[in-house]
């Protein structure tokens, strides 16, 4: 037995990051995050290339060269699928194999609470995810190397959401682990949940409504708007609530001596809990565009105009969820008017989800702007077109005399020399030396 003088938590410390030293699901994870990184990441760097040599040095061609979303944002999609597809599997390997290893006899031992062990196992888990995030930070890394500028705020965007990511993945698989009896029917379970939020995202783009306000906060949302350098606080806040729910399940159903009926009144009162916080958080109208081009923002110009409008703001937009210029008025134009007129209400009307027998309907591809009676109908799908009427039906302008530096792009031309042989030769054979080590001699770690 250990130390009786060791903090009971600073035991389960240790021993977790025993258990993830020894973890085989972990250093595969390792192993196979290099080329997930390197992949995706190569590609963009010499499309990016290509682009800076065609038309970076034209004035505005640049302004498409955002190292954002031409690079780092590829370099980041390893992230994404790593902490869909491997990292559960970790999570379920801390949290779940003590059952039948007899580790949890142990635990008890020690007079740990169920949330204080939750806890110490999910700590220990979001660091084995910022350890395999290491080669998204080489890819950086190089990229300073090459001759590429860092924009520290993108950079700390991107971070944010694959650790939203990975936290919610960890919960899911920290509550699947502990209410099933197996770690496979534990893995089942977070899978089935991964395939959920596609299911909802799927519904989003053929139903709308209710579908598409849900669809804002799935994972692959979360991440996609941090990926653009839009720091929402609303989704960020559902994220934690989220988490938070995942872990406090996973710690109700690790009381022993307990009757299941008692965990499932406890577990339910905990998700009303979590539903009620979650329509409170999802209220929360504040973010940040930290992208160097406001890809997320209007002109400044406009952006000042649009925030002295103090009347309530009302569009109807006649689209199916699967005409495509629905997509492009959303992305473009009404995403950003949301974030910068105080009081408006956006909703779309279609008979069918994809318009294809409405194109003839009288009406259908109108979008109505109105404002204190005030009526205004257009067809126009584009930022200038959807800016000039809401000038036209509010009775305001553009500002005048604003001063704005335009962003032009980060053209590179670059060979990514070496990259290859770093993310598919140097990392993964780092990852299996460490591994090998790792199982001869974990034993160093104090107890």
């Amino acid at each position: 037995m250990p130390s009786p003088n060791v903090h009971p938590f600073v035991w389960l410390l240790r021993k977790e990051c025993r258990e993830l030293l020894v973890s085989r699901s972990w250093w595969l994870l390792l192993f196979l995050m290099g080329p997930l990184t390197g992949m995706p990441y190569l590609s963009a760097l010499r499309a990016y290339a290509e682009m800076s040599k065609q038309g970076g040095t034209v004035a505005d061609a640049g302004e498409v060269l955002s190292p954002l979303t031409g690079v780092w944002a590829p370099a980041f999609s390893g992230c994404e699928l790593a902490g869909v597809f491997l990292l559960p599997f970790v999570a379920i390997r801390i949290i779940g194999a003590d059952r039948l290893s007899g580790a949890a006899k142990l635990e008890l031992q020690r007079r740990s609470s169920p949330v204080s062990r939750i806890a110490a196992k999910a700590l220990v888990a979001l660091g084995g995810w910022l350890i395999a995030m290491a080669p998204a930070g080489c890819a950086l890394a190089l990229w300073k190397y090459y001759g590429g500028l860092l924009h520290w705020p993108e950079v700390g965007s991107l971070f944010t959401g694959h650790i939203l990511n990975a936290g919610l993945m960890i919960a899911v698989a920290a509550a699947a682990a502990s209410v099933t009896e197996h770690p496979s029917t534990a893995a089942v379970m977070t899978l089935g949940v991964t395939v959920g939020t596609w299911i909802v995202n799927f519904f989003a783009a053929l139903q709308g409504g209710l579908w598409e306000r849900a669809a804002a906060f799935t994972p692959a949302a979360v991440v996609g708007d941090f990926q653009r350098g839009l720091f929402r606080m609303d989704s960020t806040l559902v994220a934690l609530v989220l988490v938070l729910t995942g872990l406090g399940l996973a710690s109700i159903w690790q009381f022993t001596g307990v009757r299941r009926l008692v965990n499932l009144a406890r577990s339910a009162a905990l998700i009303v809990t979590a539903v009620a916080a979650i329509g409170g958080a999802s209220r929360v109208r504040l973010d940040w565009d930290v992208s160097q081009n406001r890809a997320n923002s209007f002109p400044l110009a406009d952006e000042l105009a649009l925030l002295r409008i103090r009347q309530p703001l009302r569009i109807v937009a006649r689209l199916a969820p699967e005409d495509p210029r629905r997509a492009d008025l959303e992305r473009n134009a009404f995403a950003k008017l949301r974030r910068t007129v105080p009081d408006v209400e956006i909703a779309y009307l279609a008979s069918t989800s994809t318009g294809l027998f409405e194109q003839a309907a009288e009406g259908y591809g109108e979008i109505q702007y109105d404002m204190n009676g005030r009526l205004l109908l257009s067809r126009a799908t584009s930022v200038d077109g959807v800016l000039e009427a809401v000038y036209a039906v509010s009775g305001t302008e553009a500002a005048k005399n604003v001063q704005e530096v335009v962003f032009r792009g980060r053209p590179l031309v670059i060979d990514p020399a070496g990259g290859s042989t770093i993310f598919y030769v140097l990392i993964p054979g780092f990852t299996l030396l460490c591994g090998v080590l790792a199982h001869r001699h974990f034993t160093w770690l104090p107890k």
